[in-house]
C-alpha cells in the first residue's frame, strides 16, 4: 500500500504542469458542486420537517384543543368554547404578520425585539443565520407564529362559560403584545435576558415553551378566573363534561400534535429532533400514569378523563426538557407531572375554591413550573452540546452534569415568567373590562355562550 501510494504521487509529479493546471480547477468546481448540493439536500430535508411540525402544532389548536376544551364544558357552552380556539387562528396570524414576530425575533435587546421584520420585511426565503441557518427565514416564522397562537388559546380554559366574546378577543391582543412576545424574545430572541444560547445574563433552558408558553398561560389563566370569579352555581352545582368522547379526540390530538412543538423545536431534521421526540412520548406516558395511579389509590376508579388530562400534563412538563434530557428522566419528569397536576387539580384547587373551569393553572401553569425546574436538574450535554465555552469546549449543562447554578437560573426563569403573567394579565384585564367588560350578564351565562354570544347551537335534536 505503501509503495501504491509513492507510485500515484511520483506519477502525479511526472504529469506536464499544463495538465494538472487544467485538471485542478475541474476538480473544485466539482468539489464545490458537492458541496452546494449536499446543503441544498439538508436545507430541504430540515425545511420539509418544519413545516410538518407547523402543521402539527397548528393542529394541536384546531382541531386538538378545541376539541379537549370543547368536550369539557356544559353542551350549551360547546360552540363559545371552540370558537375562542378557533378564532385566535387568524386574529394573533395577523397580529403576528404586523408586528408580532418583530417584537419576539427582531432586535438583540434582552427584553423586547423592535420592528426590523414589522410587517414581515426582509423575511423570506433565506435563512435567518441567528435563529436557523438550513430553513427560510419564513419557515422559522411560521413555525413560531403556532406558538404564539396556541398559548392565549391555552388560557381560555380557566374563564370559560362565562367571558364575553369582545373581551377575549381584546385581551388576546392586549396579552400577546405585553406578555407573549416580551417573554418569547426574552428566552428564545437574539440577545434575550433569559436566551442561555445568545449571551443572556441569566441562561435559562427552555427548548420549547415551558415558561414561554405554559407558565405564562397558566398563570394568567388563574389570575383571569380569579378576576371574572366563579361560575354561577360553583361548586355545589355540578359540571360535568358534556362530552368525553370529544375531549378524548382532541388529547389524543394534543398528544400526536405535540411532537412537532418538541421535536421541531430543533429546527431541523437532526439527532436532536429524534431526543426530544422519544422524550416527549416517554414523558406523555409516564405521566397518563402517574395520574391514573393517583387517582385509582385517592378516588378508587382510574377515570378517562385523569388519563388524558395526565397525558397533557406531562406533555407540558416535558416541553422545556425535551432537548435536554435522556429518556428515563424524561419518564421522571412525567411521573412526577402526574402526581403534582393531579393533586393540583383535586386538592389544592378544592382548598382555595377557586374556579379554573378546565384546570388550565392546575396542568400548565403547575405542571410547566415543575417541568421547567427539573430541566435545571436533568438537562445534559450528552443529549445538548450546543452550549460552548470560548474555547469551544462544550458546557455542562444541568445538575447531572455538576452544575448546580443551572437550577437557580431555572428558578429565576419561572420567576420573570411568573411575575410577567401577573402584572402583565391584571393590568390588561381591567384595561378590558373598562372598555368592554369581561363577564358576561347572568342571564347570558344561564342561557349558554353557544346562543347568547354566537345565536347559535352545537347540537339540534329536532327531526
Amino acid at each position: 500500500m505503501r509503495h501504491l501510494t509513492r507510485f500515484c504521487a511520483l506519477s502525479l509529479c511526472l504529469l506536464p504542469a499544463g495538465l494538472l493546471a487544467q485538471s485542478t480547477p475541474d476538480v473544485q468546481t466539482r468539489l464545490a458542486a458537492v458541496e452546494a448540493a449536499a446543503k441544498s439536500a439538508q436545507s430541504a430535508g430540515d425545511n420539509a420537517w418544519m413545516l410538518v411540525s407547523a402543521a402539527l402544532v397548528l393542529m394541536m389548536t384546531g382541531p386538538g384543543l378545541a376539541l379537549f376544551y370543547g368536550g369539557l364544558v356544559r353542551r350549551k357552552n360547546v360552540l363559545g368554547t371552540m370558537m375562542q380556539s378557533f378564532i385566535l387562528m387568524a386574529v394573533v396570524t395577523v397580529l403576528w404578520a404586523i408586528c408580532g414576530y418583530s417584537l419576539a425575533f427582531g432586535g438583540s435587546s434582552p427584553f423586547l425585539g423592535d420592528f426590523s421584520f414589522a410587517f414581515l420585511k426582509n423575511v423570506g426565503v433565506a435563512p435567518n443565520a441567528d435563529y436557523a441557518a438550513t430553513i427560510p427565514q419564513q419557515t422559522f416564522m411560521v413555525y413560531q407564529l403556532m406558538f404564539a397562537i396556541i398559548t392565549p388559546a391555552l388560557i381560555s380554559g380557566a374563564f370559560a362559560e362565562r367571558m364575553k366574546f369582545s373581551a377575549m378577543l381584546l385581551f388576546t391582543v392586549l396579552w400577546s403584545l405585553f406578555v407573549y412576545f416580551p417573554m418569547a424574545h426574552m428566552v428564545w430572541g437574539k440577545g434575550g435576558l433569559l436566551n442561555a444560547f445568545s449571551g443572556g445574563k441569566i441562561p435559562c433552558f427552555d427548548f420549547a415553551g415551558g415558561t414561554v408558553v405554559h407558565i405564562t398561560s397558566g398563570v394568567s389563566a388563574l389570575v383571569c378566573a380569579l378576576y371574572l370569579g366563579k361560575r354561577i352555581g360553583f361548586p355545589h352545582t355540578p359540571f360535568k363534561p358534556h362530552s368525553m368522547v370529544l375531549s378524548f379526540i382532541g388529547a389524543c390530538l394534543l398528544w400526536v400534535g405535540w411532537f412537532g412543538f418538541n421535536a421541531g423545536s430543533a429546527l431541523a431534521a437532526s439527532g436532536l429532533a429524534t431526543s426530544a421526540f422519544v422524550a416527549t412520548h416517554f414523558g406523555a406516558a409516564a405521566a397518563a400514569l402517574g395520574w391514573l395511579a393517583a387517582e385509582w389509590i385517592g378516588h378508587g376508579k382510574p377515570s378517562v378523563l385523569g388519563g388524558i388530562s395526565g397525558a397533557v400534563a406531562g406533555l407540558v412538563a416535558i416541553t422545556p426538557a425535551s432537548g435536554f434530557v435522556k429518556p428515563f428522566p424524561a419518564l421522571l419528569i412525567g411521573f412526577c407531572a402526574g402526581v403534582v397536576c393531579y393533586l393540583m387539580v383535586t386538592r389544592v384547587k378544592a382548598k382555595f375554591g377557586y374556579d379554573d373551569s378546565l384546570d388550565a393553572f392546575g396542568v400548565h401553569g403547575a405542571g410547566g413550573t415543575l417541568g421547567a425546574i427539573l430541566t435545571g436538574v436533568f438537562a445534559t450535554n450528552a443529549i445538548n452540546d450546543g452550549l460552548k465555552d470560548a474555547a469551544g469546549h462544550v458546557m455542562p449543562l444541568g445538575l447531572v452534569d455538576g452544575n448546580g447554578m443551572q437550577v437557580v437560573n431555572q428558578l429565576i426563569g419561572v420567576a420573570i415568567s411568573w411575575v410577567l403573567a401577573i402584572v402583565g394579565t391584571i393590568i390588561i384585564l381591567k384595561i378590558c373590562d373598562v372598555l368592554v367588560g369581561v363577564r358576561v350578564t347572568k342571564e347570558q351565562e344561564i342561557e349558554g355562550l353557544d346562543l347568547s354570544m354566537h345565536g347559535e347551537e352545537g347540537y339540534i335534536f329536532e327531526s
